[in-house]
């Protein structure tokens, strides 16, 4: 069976693209970087890929605002490819630079005017400082093809601006319609609601992620692809210390990789 394809998208200010093309690999499937200018000049083709994922990273510096540049540039030119693309079926992940860039594009919080309008923010950070931590997470909702599955996870967040924002009645509808992916939480599994750090940014409700009403296309702060072997475990000696004297097994894949597996799964 061929494997399906995953677009890692690439450009100025873009640093996790190495790191989400390998988690991809590492989950089953087949994945290329491609410079957003490729698509642009028809180089390559979006239809060519099963999977479309902005990753992690600064592009264009954060000018303007996080993600604004990119998200500007990629609906300018790829819009209607962008489009199709969703409406074929197929997946679309955003993670932190990327989450900004598709909030922005209007693709995962307006179902009746995708790619017209923007109706969420991600913006500065209440702490008004660079976060760079980990964080315990809650799954929201079954709806979302890249967490089927997961109930809780542990990943770590690396941003100045990721504070989910938007007005009572969008974040009434996101609700509704289950589109609250993943909430912050505390260690002992109940929600963050609010405090710091836990909840690292101040996000109403402890938002982390959220998905358009299909479940297909997804954003989340989070790094999914920062924690893919469990030696990626900021405390990985200790934890592997303790199973040892427990008799436990120790495990091998970090909490990150399932969402990689679920979205290269999805079209086996």
């Amino acid at each position: 069976m061929t494997k399906p394809k995953a677009l890692v998208l690439t450009g100025y200010g873009i640093n996790c693209d190495h790191e989400t093309k390998f988690a991809f690999e590492a989950a089953g499937g087949e994945a290329e970087r491609v410079h957003i200018n490729d698509l642009i000049e028809n180089m390559r083709k979006l239809s060519d890929y099963q999977i479309l994922a902005f990753p992690g990273g600064f592009s264009y510096g954060d000018d303007i605002a996080s993600g604004r540049v990119l998200g500007n540039k990629f609906i300018s030119n790829l819009k209607d490819d962008l489009k199709r693309f969703v409406e074929d079926g197929k997946l679309v992940i955003g993670i932190c630079n990327g989450f900004q860039v598709i909030t922005k594009c209007g693709l995962i919080t307006d179902d009746e005017k995708p790619l017209e309008r923007q109706r969420a923010t991600l913006t500065y950070n209440d702490s008004n400082r660079y976060e760079d931590r980990w964080v315990h997470l809650n799954a929201a909702t079954e709806n979302c093809v890249f967490t089927r599955g997961i109930d809780k996870m542990y990943l770590p967040v690396a941003h100045g601006e990721g504070k989910f924002f938007a007005t009572d009645e969008v974040l009434q509808n996101l609700n509704d319609n289950g589109q609250i992916v993943l909430r912050y939480a505390k260690e002992d599994g109940s929600l963050a609601d609010g405090s710091y750090p836990e909840n690292p940014n101040g996000a109403p409700e402890d938002i982390a992620a959220v998905c358009d009403r299909t479940g297909r296309a997804f954003g989340m702060m989070p790094h999914p692809e920062r924690f893919l072997s469990f030696i990626n475990h900021p405390r990985w000696t200790a934890i592997k210390e303790r199973l040892l004297r427990e008799g436990k097994e120790i495990p091998e894949v970090g909490d990150g990789l399932a969402i990689f597996k679920n979205a290269v799964s999805y079209f086996e």
